[in-house]
């Protein structure tokens, strides 16, 4: 505004622009002959400029002061302290009506009563300043409270403790000079930190989280112990939070949320917590647009959310649980992304602080709070003593009766000066007027039944008030450290944190989308897409998916699927690209350059820039492609190079076999394989795969499986290997170890399964309330199995994964006896291998303290038959025989 003002008035001083009569030059001769003509006709020209900068100006600020940003003082907007105070006036204990309630704020509020009546039910909602009684909407679901006319409210126990003390408010005129409100309210806690604010004002908008109550008044406690401490949202939807880059709530920072999604059966997902920001509504609205969109596939959703959120997501058989599991994260409000923005009032000015420096002023408040009414509390006792003081000398000492013969009333109030001169010499301050007529307003019958003894004693009880809160004021910290214990003792019950903190890993939206469409290829034309469903059939994929194309002149390129793309004439391998992938490699064999040498390769591809054109041979004219195959599993297959019998060749026809030749990256020119002019390759036998089984690891801070080695290595895993998981409600299954797996949080075994080696656990059998023993195998590896018996009491004690596992039995004390040794047990000897849904047996009658697991004993596996050991590439996609088009693979493409 300053620069465009500063531009008029340049443009006033000069209107020739410097350049002579243009434009604004005539506009501005003509302005200034208007205004003579105006001022001619007796009428003043006023200039608004200026108005619409103070008034724009005064505008903003009100907006940001008065409307959208809270006060760091105690955490409210002037709607929400005039609600509050507003609710301590009508307080008598019982409900009133809302409507009551933002009819009686109006008196403070100049805006209307909606505004009033929606942020009523904001504070309501959060459950923390307001006892609420009636529908005052769910924000699970999304449903609006009922009208203000129907709902009722009053203040709660914390509220009335924590936000209200008036003998240490300042006040102030209300808008209309008939009422006094609070400046801002004495809150003795970080108020703000707990409910979260959010507001858009002018050019200034500001986003603060909320926070766990009981974590609040731990981390004062800390800043008051001169202890570091770290703050992080709790929402009260609860969900999965990342909070890693939280950046203590400032600009730049991201929390990234998410809901918690488990298997409630083998096609069923259920929802039972959600994301902040959101509801039960938007959030199924979010899975149907992507089941729509071709992103997920559902066969139905169904919502029982009532007290607690349960979304029941029901899937069509064959897609796998874990996969959609990522992809409601990928495609749906099941996760998003929130940008804090800690920005507050303070002095009437903006100010951008972390939420640790919020708090620590919050809490430095507090302590200052603390110290004003401690204070005002001495003051008033001292003053209670000083007139208790007074009193007895006066009636002990019988003064009073000096004023019998007293006719003035000037003489009564001498006289009594007088009378108590000589007894004044232990008050803590001199005697006033005021104190004399006090003890002038003493009733006769107060005198008359005086009791000495109750007298001293209540002098001796004010004194130990006095002296409890001289001690309070000298050591200010320690009490205030007791203010915050106390209050967390008397209202933290049922406010633990609800959401989960935990790292997330990143999801790859191409793994888990599914294919909605079909590829097709034109290869003599050079089109690929996926409306040429005419010409031959290449894979499934989706409408984010990259694709891969190699033609016979040597040149590759990756593209977006499309409808119809230009690749290049001749195209010999379409496939959907995997970034990163370097399991997958390309074997080929090409000339290079018209009448070059002919070369072998094998190579993989891992990242590309998209739609560039790579040269996979070294992009002479006339290069040509002899073969080409492509191997999920680094497959080496064998082929047969037969010549042109071209001059004295002797030798025609030999094999060649692609094991003997090393991968390398895409532009490497490759081994030469001829000079001769070569007829035509031949496959003879297709290959293994050279790549050793997959390296995996489980990370415990992300619940997941990787091959990155971070967190515990789990083993190598061929096509045919499964995970063993153990939960500690006693079910047991094993899995295909993919990357996509989603664990529970009370998986108690984690490991490479191994069927010939027999599991054994010791159970407490509810029905029966002793301890039993099992071993057994596991028969259907696809099958989930419960180990325990159906009764609700049933626990898991021990379970090991040893060959041959040892307990050690401690016993209860009998009453009266000798505590009973305590008892190894050789699981292996104790009972033999036994179906897994056998009872077991017994393993005592005796009362049992506990029972631990001791190191096992030594076992000696069977030597495995050795192997040839291959140079191989860790990478995922380990054991999967089928290519992108679903055929057999080594595949390879034969060219005269």
């Amino acid at each position: 505004m300053e620069e465009n003002d500063d531009l008029n008035e340049s443009q006033e001083h000069n209107p020739s622009n410097e350049g002579g009569e243009g434009l604004g030059g005539e506009q501005e001769q003509n302005n200034d002959s208007s205004a003579e003509n105006i001022e001619e006709q007796g009428e003043a020209l006023t200039r608004v400029t200026g108005m619409y900068k103070d008034w724009f100006l005064d505008y903003a600020s009100y907006v940001i002061l008065e409307r959208a940003v809270p006060a760091i003082e105690d955490g409210f907007k002037p709607v929400q302290r005039r609600i509050m105070h507003s609710l301590r006036e009508l307080d008598d204990g019982r409900y009133n009506k809302v409507a009551n309630v933002v009819g009686h704020t109006m008196q403070y509020h100049p805006h209307g009563d909606a505004s009033i009546a929606d942020a009523m039910v904001q504070i309501g909602q959060k459950d923390l300043l307001i006892d609420t009684q009636g529908n005052w909407g769910n924000i699970l679901t999304g449903d609006s409270a009922a009208a203000s006319r129907y709902i009722e409210a009053r203040l709660s126990k914390f509220a009335l403790e924590v936000v209200f003390s008036p003998k240490i408010t300042e006040w102030q005129l209300s808008y209309d000079g008939r009422k006094k409100e609070p400046v801002q309210l004495p809150v003795k806690f970080p108020l703000l930190l707990a409910q979260g604010a959010e507001g858009i004002a002018v050019g200034l908008s500001t986003k603060i989280m909320p926070h766990n109550f009981v974590e609040l008044i731990d981390a004062s406690i800390k800043h008051l112990q001169g202890k570091r401490f770290k703050l992080f949202p709790d929402f009260p939807t609860a969900g999965i939070i990342d909070v890693s880059n939280y950046n203590d709530g400032l600009r730049g920072g991201k929390i990234r949320v998410r809901a918690k999604i488990s298997q409630h059966s083998k096609n069923t997902l259920v929802i039972s917590e959600i994301p902040y920001g959101t509801n039960t509504s938007s959030l199924i609205d979010s899975i149907l647009k992507a089941n729509d969109k071709g992103k997920i596939k559902i066969k139905k959703i169904e919502d029982n959310t009532a007290a607690d959120v349960e979304i029941l997501v029901h899937l069509p058989t064959g897609i796998s649980p874990d996969k959609t599991i990522d992809a409601l994260y990928a495609f749906t409000a099941c996760e998003s992304s929130i940008s804090p923005l800690a920005c507050i009032i303070e002095d009437n000015k903006p100010l951008f602080i972390g939420v640790s420096e919020m708090l620590r002023r919050s809490t430095d408040a507090t302590v200052d709070l603390l110290k004003q009414e401690l204070e005002i509390q001495l003051g008033e006792l001292e003053e209670q003593w000083h007139f208790a003081s007074l009193e007895r000398i006066f009636i002990e000492n019988r003064i009073y009766r000096d004023i019998e013969e007293q006719e003035t009333w000037e003489g009564v109030i001498k006289a009594i000066d007088e009378g108590l001169k000589p007894f004044t010499k232990n008050l803590k301050r001199a005697v006033t007027e005021d104190d004399i007529v006090r003890l002038t307003e003493i009733r006769i019958k107060r005198i008359s039944k005086f009791d000495l003894d109750k007298a001293q004693e209540n002098l001796d009880n004010l004194e130990k008030k006095i002296a409890e809160i001289k001690h309070h004021l000298e050591h200010l910290v320690d009490f205030a450290i007791d203010y915050f214990q106390n209050l967390k003792e008397k209202y933290a019950a049922g406010r633990e944190r609800k959401s989960e903190i935990r790292l997330f890993e990143d999801i790859e939206a191409t793994k888990v989308v599914i294919r909605n469409t079909k590829l097709y290829v034109n290869r003599e034309e050079g089109f690929v897409g996926t409306s040429l469903k005419r010409d031959e059939y290449v894979t499934d994929c989706s409408d984010i998916d990259d694709i891969i194309a190699f033609t016979r002149d040597g040149q590759m390129m990756v593209f977006k699927v499309d409808s119809k793309t230009f690749i290049g004439k001749g195209i010999i391998h379409v496939a959907v690209f995997k970034k990163k992938d370097k399991r997958t490699i390309y074997n080929m064999i090409y000339r290079d350059g018209k009448g070059g040498a002919t070369y072998i390769k094998r190579f993989n591809v891992t990242s590309v820039t998209r739609d560039k054109i790579y040269e996979m041979g070294q992009g002479k004219p006339g290069t040509s492609v002899y073969y080409f195959s492509a191997n999920p599993n680094g497959e080496a297959e064998t082929v047969t190079i037969n010549l042109r019998n071209v001059g004295s060749i002797k030798k025609l026809k030999w094999d060649v076999d692609f094991a003997d030749v090393l991968i390398k990256g895409r532009s490497s020119k490759g081994n030469i394989v001829t000079k001769y002019s070569v007829k035509r390759v031949e496959l003879k036998e297709k290959g293994l795969s050279t790549l050793k089984p997959r390296k995996l690891w489980f990370d415990e801070t992300v619940q997941r499986l990787n091959i990155d080695d971070r967190g515990e290595f789990l083993g190598e895993f061929t096509s045919d290997d499964r995970l063993l998981i153990v939960t500690q409600t006693g079910q047991v299954k094993t899995v295909i170890p993919e990357l996509t797996l989603h664990f529970e949080n009370d998986i108690i075994v984690l490991e490479k399964w191994n069927p010939k080696k027999p599991l054994s656990l010791v159970y407490w059998e509810g029905e029966k309330e002793l301890f039993y023993v099992k071993r057994f195998l596991i028969d259907h590896p696809d099958k989930e199995e419960n180990v325990l018996t159906d009764h609700p009491k049933s626990r898991l004690e021990v379970f090991s994964t040893d060959f041959r596992p040892v307990v050690e039995v401690v016993f209860a004390k009998k009453r009266g006896q000798d505590r009973k040794d305590n008892w190894e047990v050789d699981l292996e000897e104790f009972i033999s291998v036994k179906g897994i849904t056998a009872m077991g047996n017994q393993l005592t009658k005796e009362k049992v303290l506990e029972i631990n697991p001791l190191e096992p004993l030594p076992y000696e596996p069977p030597e495995p038959p050795k192997t040839e050991e291959i140079e191989v590439i860790d990478e995922e996609n380990v054991g999967k025989d089928k290519s992108e088009d679903g055929g057999d693979r080594p595949q390879g493409t034969l060219f005269d």
